[in-house]
């Protein structure tokens, strides 16, 4: 019988000690007795999921995560949404990740617009139609849309999430493909003043989507299926259209879970019953939860360590009637303080592949691990391995 993998990404979830949590992290303050479980009965190291020159960003840890490096394969976020979204890209296009966001007095507020509504997203990106001939824009999820370039040539850009309380003049598009990207960026302002949805965003006391932000463009990347580069079936379950994405550019299994939104209130336990459901039928399975990232990014220590506690109880019920190798860990640390990503080791637990004396999951703990440091591309073949 085909042995059963299993990795849990909590999205963002290491972090640094903080006063506001007695020096604790929000890992080590939360209560996660499944996670501990992995650990303690299992063995700990350190992955380093960011390589040398790339930002930190979950489509860089991610990718290289699912054993395919960056370094060879990545071609920018907008392309892997793309591929999510099940969009053709011709030859001469360029995909960019497209945000709505909140512009005040020239300052990014909210590089999500409030986490506007998915409904409401649409509404305004539909609203924007044909305004710049060479673009066409697609409706996602929440604040996450796509903008294609036709004929487009790649510019460099900045995550909105990266400048929140910083003026905008300096990070704006530049390069081949800036002209036409600030152009997108003006016209969705004139265009979403007067929006009916931001009126009454406003008047229910919320921020409005003032703009467009476009980063993160490239092509469609050429990764070698995920069962001939490993052998075995795999399936993503992920709210997040990246993570979508690149399953579908490798050729794995897409589960939709109803009631998973991509954020703080995403319903675990549903994803849960589906982690255990497409187990039954998948070798590996990468399950993925974007919440305790968003509330680094909200710089909300509390949040945080309820988003892990959620997480942990999602892992308690799939572990009820699992029996395989199973492996628990963050793609990059997105402290609180900061309120944005870094590139720092973060810590993962394998459970079913030998015992270390490691008691809890942790910063801390895992950098005592007996796995020491690996890559981000060396963790699958250290789960595939056959030795213990």
């Amino acid at each position: 019988m085909q042995k059963k993998y299993l990795v849990i990404l909590g999205d963002g979830m290491a972090d640094e000690p903080l006063a506001e949590l007695g020096g604790k992290t929000p890992l080590e303050y939360a209560h996660t007795p499944a996670m501990d479980r992995i650990a303690r009965e299992g063995s700990m190291g350190m992955v380093q999921t960011i390589p040398d020159g790339f930002e930190a960003g979950s489509d860089i840890a991610n990718l290289g995560l699912l054993g395919y490096d960056p370094r060879t394969f990545y071609t920018g976020r907008g392309p892997l949404e793309a591929a999510s979204m099940q969009i053709e890209l011709g030859p001469s296009d360029i995909a960019y990740r497209c945000n709505l966001v909140t512009v005040r007095d020239g300052m990014m507020a909210d590089f999500s617009a409030g986490h506007i509504s998915s409904a409401e997203g649409r509404e305004l990106i539909s609203s924007l139609g044909n305004t710049v001939p060479s673009a066409t824009f697609y409706p996602g999820v929440s604040y996450r849309n796509l903008l294609v370039l036709h004929g487009g040539s790649g510019s460099v850009t900045m995550p909105p999430h990266d400048i929140v309380g910083r003026e905008i003049v300096s990070f704006l598009p530049r390069g081949r493909d800036g002209a036409a990207l600030i152009s997108c960026m003006e016209k969705s302002r004139e265009i979403f003043s007067g929006h009916p949805v931001n009126r009454a965003r406003v008047a229910a006391g919320k921020p409005p989507a003032t703009q467009v932000w476009p980063w993160s463009g490239g092509k469609i990347p050429e990764l070698p299926p995920f069962r001939e580069k490993f052998g075995i079936s795999g399936g993503i379950i992920s709210a997040v259209d990246l993570l979508q994405g690149i399953a579908r550019c490798a050729k794995m299994e897409v589960i939709t879970v109803p009631g998973a939104t991509g954020y703080l209130d995403t319903d675990y336990q549903a994803k849960a019953r589906y982690a255990r459901s497409a187990l039954g039928t998948l070798d590996f399975l990468y399950l993925h939860v974007e919440a305790p990232d968003e509330a680094g990014h909200l710089g909300d220590p509390r949040e945080k360590v309820l988003a892990i506690e959620r997480l942990d109880a999602m892992i308690g019920t799939i572990m009820q009637d699992f029996s395989g190798v199973i492996a628990v860990l963050p793609d990059h640390p997105t402290p609180v303080r900061l309120k944005t990503h870094t590139a720092d080791p973060v810590p993962f637990a394998v459970h079913g592949k030998g015992q270390d004396e490691t008691c809890s999951f942790s910063e801390r703990e895992g950098e005592n691990g007996a796995y020491g440091t690996i890559s981000a591309t060396g963790l699958l073949p250290l789960l595939f391995s056959p030795s213990s």
